[in-house]
């Protein structure tokens, strides 16, 4: 059995920070950032709480690559 992997966007309130980010737990990934969970991120930081983009991946290689591709521009 494998475990899906994805690739997601927050921002903060404004639309104005962003950051990109690999899981392969979504739901927990998104409760830490609203949360504030680890302190001194970047996210944390920025105040991103916002979850405006996901994609799923049934290869975490393929969801780390996209991510590169994202922050690469």
């Amino acid at each position: 059995m494998f475990k899906q992997s994805y690739i997601y966007i927050v921002t903060n309130t404004y639309n104005k920070v962003f950051y990109i980010g690999v899981t392969n737990d979504l739901p927990r990934r998104i409760y830490e950032h609203k949360n504030k969970l680890i302190t001194d991120s970047f996210s944390s930081k920025y105040n991103l709480n916002k979850l405006v983009y996901y994609k799923i991946f049934d290869d975490i290689e393929e969801a780390i690559k996209r991510e590169k591709q994202i922050k690469g521009g």
